[in-house]
């Protein structure tokens, strides 16, 4: 395994962070797996030597939360636990999502109890409250790490322009700054490299892509995805433009790269982002322990410059997906 600091927290990271949207309940979605399954995956990555895990309150109604915290006893000082609030949590309480004080004091402290930890290490918000100040937001984080309930704080989906004032007003008010940006990042969603990843590595940021393998698209030939469960079950999977500026054309020379190399097409997908000297760890989301270990493999494959123009060229701009 690689580690890498993540931003400027100090914090060492492995280089594949591993995503627990798909551990807690299938109740929740029918491609996510129950406790004893998720479990295996989870064990199978300490192992491996991953250290970072993301999850979120709303994964699994919260119980993705508990299934990482049981998961991770006996592992919690040596591991890197991220989660997110922002999401309703209950259909008949406005107030458990959002991010209002009475929102985030609430979602962690219950965040806290199903992970089993009285300190989480990245709290994220997991989208913009256009409804509340930022201002507001920012106190109540800063708070949350002055009570020691989380270590740092960090964000998602957002315009740059967005996440560039809320950085602006932590420093003008001597409040904890977001530390990372989890952002939609892939071979066939670019858009963020035209303002802010820029943005982040001027501020030292750390970036942790989310749908590195474009919801599976980047996984199989294109013509294979409807085929999965998640392609059959979940419409809002193609309400990203995977499929628009090139999409197709980039499947397939990712399919032809990986021939060539003897590789998955998954694991030239990852090791596309890892060259990027502005990605810290990619998030990486799975449902099998053979799927994890190609993910780690990923570490190991080299690409030329030749190659990443040639993954790259086909590339057109899209739609901006994922900030809301």
């Amino acid at each position: 395994m690689e580690y890498t600091t993540l931003g400027s927290t100090g914090m060492q990271v492995s280089r594949i962070c591993l995503g627990c949207m798909s551990f807690g309940s299938s109740d929740w979605r029918e491609w996510v797996l129950d406790d004893e399954e998720s479990q295996k995956i989870i064990d199978r990555a300490i192992d491996l030597g991953i250290n970072f895990f993301d999850t979120a309150n709303m994964y699994s109604m919260g119980e993705s939360e508990r299934v990482l915290g049981e998961a991770l006893e006996g592992h919690r000082e040596e591991s890197v636990v991220a989660t997110k609030g922002f999401f309703r949590m209950r259909e008949d309480d406005p107030n458990s999502g959002g991010l209002s004080r009475k929102a985030i004091e609430q979602e962690l402290a219950a965040s806290r109890e199903r992970l089993g930890m009285d300190t989480i290490d990245l709290y994220q918000i997991h989208r913009l409250d256009h409804n509340t100040p930022i201002e507001t937001t920012l106190r109540a984080l800063d708070d949350a790490v002055r009570r020691g309930h989380a270590r740092y704080v960090g964000a998602s989906s957002m315009w740059a322009h967005e996440f560039a004032d809320a950085l602006h007003t932590s420093d003008s008010l001597g409040l904890e700054r977001f530390q990372t940006m989890q952002n939609h990042y892939n071979l066939t969603y670019r858009e963020e490299e035209r303002e802010m990843l820029p943005l982040c590595d001027r501020e030292n940021v750390g970036v942790i892509p989310w749908s590195p393998l474009a919801r599976g698209y980047l996984t199989r030939p294109h013509e294979e995805i409807d085929a999965t469960t998640r392609g059959e079950s979940e419409e809002y999977l193609y309400e990203h433009p995977y499929r628009e500026g090139g999409g197709p054309e980039i499947n397939e020379r990712v399919a032809e790269v990986a021939d060539d190399k003897g590789v998955t097409m998954a694991q030239i997908a990852l090791a596309w982002l890892l060259h990027k000297d502005w990605v810290d760890a990619p998030i990486v989301g799975t449902t099998s322990v053979e799927h994890l270990e190609q993910a780690v493999e990923a570490l190991e494959i080299d690409l030329s410059d030749s190659e990443m123009e040639y993954l790259e060229a086909p590339y057109e701009p899209v739609p901006v997906s994922g900030h809301s």
